[in-house]
């Protein structure tokens, strides 16, 4: 899941960032409403978490402008202001969701990940292929009953893998869709996570590599 925040308090979106990104999140960041309006032009992201109070577009104007796109991206808006008149306005403005500052940390990452599963390409939050069941709300994998023990980058990558069968992400739609916008386009990440997600994944090996076309997760074969 790839996440926008855009929040002009350096202090909060930092921890907002570092949070969401140990939650397994890609997370880029945006401190005013022409920066974000920016990264959404060049960036596919599946939620933004938008300060309604924002320098150069102000976060109304932005949420609108997010809403008259082709493609979907849900908005969580955030707000100093918590009075149901303003939940109203902000979800009249074409938000999908209205959180009042101060507010829990652990409650936003529910309602994220729940506007997530509610995009119209969304798919289950439980993942199921070769043995291996994924529940993305609950952040747990098993595979044939036994639970693994997975980073944030390798769920991640577990994660996309499963939601894009039976087609092949390169190693560019893994940085893309797992990291965020300040990874190396020449680093080696994908390969250790994707070794390391084997590892752990166990026999039959079920994430296949085609050199020149990436990564994806086959069926394995039926035993004779």
């Amino acid at each position: 899941m790839r996440v926008l925040v855009v929040e002009d308090s350096r202090s909060l979106a930092d921890v907002l960032v570092e949070g969401l990104r140990d939650q397994g999140m890609a997370v880029d960041a945006a401190r005013d409403g022409l920066e974000a309006a920016a990264k959404l032009d060049v960036n596919a992201y599946d939620v933004v978490v938008l300060d309604r109070d924002l320098p150069g577009i102000h976060g109304d104007t932005l949420c609108q402008m997010i809403t008259e796109r082709d493609d979907r991206i849900m908005v969580l808006m955030l707000t100093a202001a918590g009075a149901p008149g303003d939940r109203v306005t902000g979800l009249g403005l074409g938000a999908d969701d209205y959180l009042a500052k101060p507010f829990h940390f652990p409650e936003l990452v529910l309602r994220i990940r729940s506007l997530a599963r509610r995009q119209p390409s969304a798919r289950s939050r439980v993942l199921r292929a070769a043995g291996i069941e994924l529940d993305a709300l609950r952040h747990t994998v098993t595979r044939d009953g036994r639970q693994l023990d997975l980073s944030v980058k390798e769920f991640g990558v577990l994660e996309a893998l499963l939601h894009a069968m039976p087609a092949f992400l390169s190693t560019e739609d893994l940085l893309e869709q797992v990291w965020d916008e300040h990874a190396d386009p020449f680093t080696n990440t994908v390969t250790v996570t994707i070794g390391r997600l084997r590892r752990k994944l166990g026999d039959p090996p079920v994430v296949t590599t085609t050199p020149g076309v990436g990564y994806r997760i086959a069926a394995p074969p039926a035993e004779n």
